[in-house]
């Protein structure tokens, strides 16, 4: 027994670390090898097994998630391009790119041929109906004194209906260029037309873009756009993945969005689209997420990382990431303490990693105690040892 027991141990002296070796102190490593497993043992000395950290295995629930980086952008549904509703020359633009604005809030304005029309019909109706009212009044006097017929006065009234109709068709137009009903009196009454049309924006936001100048010409729906508006409460995070991870994507999973600009800060957001195609190039699939930006930190064309999950939390054992070495061949081990002196390395199975931890996917049993602190030490004595 003795002699067998010779011949499987090989005896390696080694340093214990600087501290040790100032004080001309030396220890033992044991390296073992079994026959019926691949586990490889280290002996302690009571000086270095003082120094190591050990812990049991514990089990905690590891969130699935997804990773992937992309850009942010506008939300595209709360993005308007603020047109004239009618042809003409631009008078005045009121605001910048940066400017914020409420709902509203004048742009810019032009002077609008079609306006100016609408305006000179609505003057010549309510002078037609002033006519035909007098017309109706004298005709209606005539019949009294029997100096009139009554086809004289129905005439009259249906001519005096007729203008009160072209007269309010003439207001509605005007109204439609957004003139208010103040401001048509105030037309109709001073006989002065105003061919001055205001454009407002239609919904609060920051101005993102600005075309529109003083002399310009514009025309509804011509590109580009006198003036951008953006709600930018929220942006859209729009990453590419890759194709094998498509079928974990799903609308309204929650996302965590960082941004190299503000590192330390988490934009929370969910998935608002799945792309429906894979680009055949790159063979990536296209997701969207709406992200609550309420501080207005985020800009159009950032880089940005995000997080997704994309299920229910895995319950699994788990060790601190102090306690997984990775080993040459690549392999992950963790070394197992047999009692306070006797350690044995084991080859597990790593999965996800969360918060300092690592999930173990096997290798490991509940209740066993590893190493958390000196666990390299230990695969360096190890190593030290067998090239002895």
């Amino acid at each position: 027994m003795i002699a067998a027991a010779a011949l499987i141990g090989t005896r390696a002296v080694l340093s214990s670390g600087s501290a040790n070796t100032a004080a001309g102190l030396r220890s033992t490593v044991t390296v073992s090898g079994r026959s019926s497993q691949d586990d490889e043992a280290v002996v302690l000395s009571e000086e270095q097994a003082a120094s190591v950290k050990v812990d049991p295995v514990e089990t905690r629930d590891f969130e699935v998630f997804k990773t992937s980086v992309g850009t942010i952008n506008f939300n595209e549904d709360l993005l308007v391009q603020v047109f004239s509703q009618y042809p003409g020359k631009i008078l005045k633009a009121f605001y910048n790119v940066g400017d914020d604005v409420e709902k509203g809030s004048v742009l810019f304005t032009i002077d609008s041929p079609d306006l100016l029309q609408a305006e000179s019909t609505l003057l010549a109706a309510r002078g037609v109906l002033e006519l035909q009212k007098k017309i109706l009044a004298r005709a209606t006097g005539l019949l009294r004194q029997g100096g009139s017929a009554q086809k004289d006065v129905d005439q009259a009234t249906s001519d005096e209906q007729t203008a009160e109709g072209n007269l309010k068709a003439a207001t509605d137009a005007v109204r439609i260029f957004g003139k208010t009903d103040a401001e048509i009196e105030k037309i109709v009454a001073d006989r002065r037309i105003d061919s001055t049309l205001v454009v407002a924006s239609p919904i609060a936001g920051r101005i993102v873009a600005r075309n529109a100048a003083p002399g310009f010409l514009t025309q509804p729906g011509a590109a580009p756009p006198p003036f951008q508006v953006a709600d930018i409460s929220t942006m859209w995070m729009v990453a590419n993945v890759v194709e094998t991870d498509a079928p974990a994507y799903k609308v309204g999973q929650p996302v965590d969005v960082t941004v190299p600009a503000y590192p330390d800060k988490v934009f929370k957001g969910r998935v608002t689209a799945i792309g429906s195609t894979i680009d055949p190039n790159t063979r990536r699939q296209l997701v969207r997420s709406k992200v609550e930006d309420p501080d207005h930190l985020l800009r159009s064309g950032m880089y940005a990382s995000f997080v997704i999950r994309v299920g229910d939390p895995v319950h699994s054992l788990a060790v601190p990431e102090n306690a997984v070495v990775r080993e040459g061949d690549g392999t992950m081990t963790v070394w197992v303490a047999e009692d306070s002196h006797h350690f044995t390395r084991r080859t597990v199975g790593t999965g996800l990693r969360e918060k300092g931890w690592v999930q173990i996917l096997d290798g490991l049993q509940p209740g066993e105690r590893v190493v958390t602190g000196g666990a390299v030490f230990l695969s360096n004595m190890l190593l030290s040892g067998a090239a002895e």
